[in-house]
């Protein structure tokens, strides 16, 4: 694969009460006439709300539209999202989108959870939470965090790949975790079974962390990207997977095509990939430099 960069697309709106800074993790949809691109911003007190921005179809560094105010705010005071929601991945099935979203707790001895939770839309503009809790929850195989889904439907089944962190360690007062990427499956989006199946776990001594899945399915072929931390890629470089069955995966990192800039917004890290196809081309839409301080850009693959 070789991906050409067309620079930034959307950055924090200072202007806006919620939006004071980032816009991370974006998660592309594409519509009749736009690609919807969801995306996360920061508040002045770092709470984290969910926007929309409408790009043009044939040139998505035309920018049509800008909502306004967040489609989905943080949760209810004491709830597994009260201190923010990041968007993940969307789906429509008869007429309702399914939202799946990151859903975060500060915490004192780490620096967050993350579980999973659901919104639902009929109008595509205004989100209503399933409920109060998240989708994923906590398991006995699964006590710390199960976030950052990518959901796909195939006949009839809801598939759902995710983050799962492992465990937390702290060395020399260094605080990281260690995780895997994970599939269930569910016969309705919301009720999700519980015997994850482990796709990709960090590779080597060096790897502690892939995360934010991104899985599209070409033919008979599934396609994942994902973002690395390592020790030897500091602090984030994008990987890229390849499945015959969703579930066992071949790890392809050097084949993903694309890498930090020399100089610029995304000249320290890229991450948190999105990809779909839109008049006849494939896009990819990225974070750069501080988990998208800066905002979000997009590539287009020049060549498979």
């Amino acid at each position: 694969m070789k991906w050409i960069k067309k620079g930034l697309v959307h950055a924090p709106s200072s202007y806006l009460w919620w939006a004071k800074t980032h816009a991370y993790v974006p998660t592309a949809e594409v519509l009749d006439d736009c690609i919807r691109v969801y995306f996360a911003s920061w508040d002045e007190n770092r709470f984290g709300r969910i926007g929309v921005v409408d790009l043009d179809i044939d040139d998505p560094s035309d920018v049509l539209r800008i909502v306004t105010e967040p489609i989905l705010d943080i949760g209810t005071l004491g709830t597994f999202d009260d201190c923010g929601v990041t968007p993940s991945c969307v789906v429509s099935v008869e007429g309702v989108k399914y939202l799946y979203y990151i859903g975060w707790q500060r915490t004192e001895r780490v620096p967050y959870m993350l579980f999973t939770g659901l919104a639902f839309s009929v109008d595509g503009a205004n989100f209503t939470r399933y409920c109060e809790v998240p989708i994923l929850d906590r398991t006995p195989i699964e006590p710390f965090s199960r976030s950052a889904p990518c959901v796909l439907v195939e006949d009839g089944i809801w598939k759902m790949w995710y983050w799962s962190c492992i465990r937390w360690t702290e060395d020399n007062k260094t605080l990281r975790y260690y995780n895997a990427i994970r599939y269930v499956e569910s016969d309705d989006g919301i009720n999700w079974h519980s015997d994850p199946h482990i796709c990709i776990l960090p590779e080597g001594p060096m790897d502690y962390a892939a995360g934010r899945p991104w899985v599209m399915k070409d033919g008979d072929l599934y396609r994942m990207w994902y973002s690395i931390r390592s020790d030897a890629r500091i602090p984030y470089r994008l990987g890229y997977a390849e499945s015959p069955d969703g579930l066992h995966w071949t790890r392809k990192d050097n084949e993903v095509g694309i890498t930090v800039s020399e100089s610029g917004w995304d000249s320290e890290m890229i991450c948190f990939s999105s990809v779909v196809d839109a008049g006849g081309k494939r896009y990819m839409f990225y974070n750069g430099n501080n988990h998208g301080e800066g905002g979000f850009g997009y590539a287009v693959l020049e060549e498979g």
